[in-house]
Order: C-alpha cells, then structure tokens, then sequence
C-alpha cells in the first residue's frame, strides 16, 4: 500500500510541475515577464536617456490638407486595331508560320496555301493574252497598210471599215486577256497570307493540312501600339468626363498607373446597368495584353485628410502611437492611420487639427516646429 501511494504521489506532483512549467512558459511567451513601452523618449529616440530633456524633443502639428478624390470604374484592356486576317480562296494549308504571341512585321508571310491550280489557271491566261498580242498586231498591220491606200484614194469604203472593225475587236480582245492575267496573278497572291500591320499575333486558328474556305479566319492580330481601355462607367459619372480629357488608368496585374485620353464616350447607355461605354487610350506600359483588368480613375471633388508625419507614428504590436504634447507633457495616445501621402500618413481616429506631436528625429529649421 505505501509503494502504492508513494507511487500515486509522484506522479501528482509531476502532473503538478509539468502545469506550473506550462503555465510559466505561456506567460513568458505573451510578455508578462518583459516591458513592452518604454518612456516617451525612449519612444522617440531608442539611444537617448529616459531623463531626456523635453526641450530637446521636436513637435510638428496635426494638419489639414487636401487630396485629390476619385472613384474607380473596371473596364478591360483592348487593342484598338485588331485585325482578323481571313482566306479568300478555297485551297488547303501548306504551311503556317505564325504562333500565338510572336512579333510580325507588315509584310512577313504568315501562311501559305496550296496555288498549283492557280499558277496553272495564271499560265493559261498569259497564253491567251499573248495570242490576243499577235492577232492585235496583226489587224494593226493590216489596219495601217488599208489606211494608206485610203489616203490615195486607192481603197474602197467598205474595206477600211472592216479593217478598222477588226483592229479595233483585237484591241479589246488584248485588254480583255491583260485584265485575265492580273486577275489570275492576283488570285495566286491570295495564296500567300502576308501580315497587313506591325503587330503581334494573338492565335492561329489552322494548321497545316487544313481546308479553308473563302471568309474563313487562319489568324488574329492586333497593334499593341493602340491599346484602349474600354469601361463601364455609371451615368452619374459620365457627366465628369469629356473627349480629350486626360485620366488616371490603373493596370492591377502591372500594379501600375498610367495617364491615358478619353478618346470615345459611347452615347448610349445600358440599359441594365445604366452605364456607358468609355474609351481611353494612351501609351501603355509594357506588359498590357488585350483582356487584361483595369480601373478608369474618374476624377471628383478634393477631399479634406488629417495628416501628421510618419516619423511621429510609433507601432507597438498592432498598436500605433504618438505622443502629444499637452501641458508641457508628453502623452501617449493610441491612433488609427490611412494613407501615406509623401512622407505624411492619414489620421483617422485619435487626434485633432492643431494639435502637435513629437517626432523622432530632430527637426530642421524648415519644417517650423518649436
């Protein structure tokens, strides 16, 4: 029994340890054991002494100030020259020489198709119009022999008519079979699909082997030199924006903001969403794809903020702090901030206008602190 209950015991007293160990541990971890805000000098200068002199400490104060105000409309990047380079011939594909993505230049061959028939159909022509050529020299030859007995009274009426008719039948004969050899050597120039523009290939829809037919598209294209942003904008809205007026545009994927034009507003509106259409082009930072997001940044009226320095913000955890100056003291006060505009940061709770606070650093003369 008593090696029972010494048993017994050890082990209560070993549960018993193990918890204060725990306990102790947890404690430790959440900074019971530690100081966590200092004096206000050391707040404001962690290598000065606590007995800093308040003299020594800077103060600027809180002020006003305004911000340009906006309100964001989505929209999606698109190329403002997009061309869809289509066949117009019946014939299969013998080669393609564009990819997704790749730089053309105007002119670069982006496929080939089959013109064995056409090459064939353009021989048969220049055949015929070389036949014309000789018959048409032939009734000039005759032509001219029949007008010089004319002109000596040598040859009747009727004869210089008929030659004259026949000259003039070989003539349009010949037109007719030139015009027969550009249209066929122009048939054979559908063959070979060039690119219209400088550009970038945005897919390819054949391959070779295929059949096309007249009308079909073999591939897309579009000049990332004339990018627009398309936007729905609310019709509340519309009224603040004009044609030529220059506008933020922001590309979310690019984390970039850029100045774009209002090239067009389309004067129709949605009638579900009571929006309309807004253009804006621009030069585009690299990097923009057709289908991208965006965000038209439409200007609105200024916006009053509540501003201190960022120098005089302190952060504990997640608190922030600053110290304002009250009585010839300093006093610690807990903030809430917004945005950082150049060196200042947005108060949105804790402070008033006028009030002052200290910084952390030393003040120049041209900031007017006392």
């Amino acid at each position: 029994m008593n090696g029972q209950t010494g048993k017994v015991s050890t082990k209560v007293l070993i549960g018993i340890g193990f918890t204060v160990v725990v306990v102790v541990l947890l404690m430790w971890l959440s900074g019971t054991f530690h100081r966590k805000i200092g004096s206000p000098e050391q707040m404001l200068n962690a290598t000065a002494a606590s007995t800093r002199p308040l003299g020594d400490i800077a103060t600027m104060t809180v002020r006003r100030i305004r911000v340009p105000r906006t309100e964001s409309a989505v929209g999606t990047v698109e190329a403002k020259h997009k061309i869809a380079v289509a066949s117009k011939i019946l014939a299969s594909v013998l080669s393609v020489n564009a990819s997704a993505g790749q730089h053309v230049s105007k002119g670069d061959v982006l496929a080939r198709l089959d013109d064995a028939d056409l090459v064939a159909r353009l021989e048969q022509a220049r055949a015929a119009a070389k036949s014309a050529k000789a018959q048409r020299d032939q009734a000039k030859i005759e032509h001219d022999r029949i007008k010089a007995l004319v002109e000596q009274d040598a040859a009747a009426k009727i004869e210089w008519d008929r030659v004259q008719n026949a000259y003039e039948s070989a003539q349009a004969e010949l037109d007719r079979a030139d015009q027969a050899v550009n249209e066929s050597e122009t048939v054979v120039g559908y063959a070979t699909i060039t690119s219209p523009i400088n550009g970038i290939t945005i897919d390819k829809q054949v391959e070779a082997g295929d059949t096309v037919k007249p009308g079909q598209i073999l591939v897309n294209l579009y000049d990332p030199k004339r990018m627009q942003l398309v936007a729905r904008v609310r019709e509340s809205l519309t009224r603040r924006l004009s044609v030529g007026q220059m506008i933020g545009v922001r590309i979310e994927a690019l984390s970039k903001t850029c100045q774009g034009r209002v090239s067009e507003i389309v004067p129709e509106a949605e009638t579900a969403s009571r929006t309309f259409s807004v253009k804006v082009t621009g030069p585009c930072p690299p990097g923009v794809y057709t289908g991208m997001f965006g965000r038209l940044l439409i200007p609105l009226e200024d916006q009053p903020v509540l501003v201190v320095p960022s120098r005089a913000i302190s952060r504990v955890g997640q608190l922030e702090l600053v110290h304002v100056m009250q009585d010839n003291q300093l006093r610690r006060r807990s903030v809430k901030t917004g945005r950082i505009f150049d060196g200042d940061t947005e108060i949105l709770a804790g402070l008033q206008d006028g009030e002052r606070v200290a910084v952390r650093e030393p003040m120049r003369s041209d900031e007017g602190g006392s």
